[in-house]
């Protein structure tokens, strides 16, 4: 098992394996897109459906989690999920998920980390931010600090050891699998159902929700 591969050097910026599955991950998003809105239907059917299906669920899931005065943020949350489960059912086609590779997952926990701060002074100010980090007590100021600068790195080793783990787990399985046709069919297709399918968009699911939840506490 090893890390991803290396295509390419361009410029002095190596083309990895994880570049070039991200870039599949937004080719899908972007032809889904065009066919499920380049002829709207009042009566949504076929891909429209699926989209407006998509939409709703997100916006419903943001107003619950972050209150209708921060619907502002549902088309966020809609790009990460549907990048985040897309880029998490990439095994289903023997591909390597972006998100086991720690780089993406740390990226993405950095641009909600920092929409975080940006949202939190916005919201309270310079002074009432600052001002955060030393509630109940003054005391815990040390803590309070180590604590938002955990938040990135929980968020990130969380999908990415989620993944990575299903990804070493089905090479094994295939491995081991490999002179044993008769159970050749049954238990990868399993293996995938747990792995690419439920701990995929499971995973996506907790990453947009702490997301949410990390933004709308720093506002309150």
């Amino acid at each position: 098992m090893s890390g991803p591969k290396i295509y390419a050097e361009v410029f002095g910026i190596l083309i990895t394996e994880t570049m070039v599955n991200t870039w599949i991950v937004m080719g899908i998003i972007l032809v889904f897109t065009f066919f499920a809105t380049r002829n709207m239907q009042k009566v949504p059917k076929g891909m429209q459906l699926v989209g407006e299906m998509i939409v709703k669920a997100i916006d419903n899931l943001t107003e619950n989690t972050m209150g209708k005065k921060n619907m502002g943020f549902a088309p966020y949350m809609l790009t990460l999920f549907m990048f985040l489960g897309i880029a998490n059912l990439l095994g289903l086609v023997a591909l390597r998920p972006p998100t086991s590779d720690l780089a993406m997952t740390l990226a993405l926990a950095l641009l909600t980390f920092f929409l975080t701060q940006f949202f939190a002074i916005k919201s309270k100010g310079v002074g009432g931010f600052l001002k955060g980090f030393t509630e109940p007590i003054p005391l815990l100021l040390p803590i309070n600090i180590i604590g938002e600068l955990a938040n990135p790195i929980s968020l990130s080793f969380r999908l990415f050891g989620n993944m990575l783990g299903g990804v070493i787990i089905m090479t094994l399985i295939y491995g081991g699998l490999t002179n044993l046709m008769f159970f050749a069919g049954g238990i990868p297709i399993l293996a995938h159902l747990y792995f690419d399918i439920f701990s995929g968009l499971l995973q996506s699911f907790i990453f947009v929700m702490l997301s949410m939840v990390f933004i709308s506490m720093a506002m309150e």
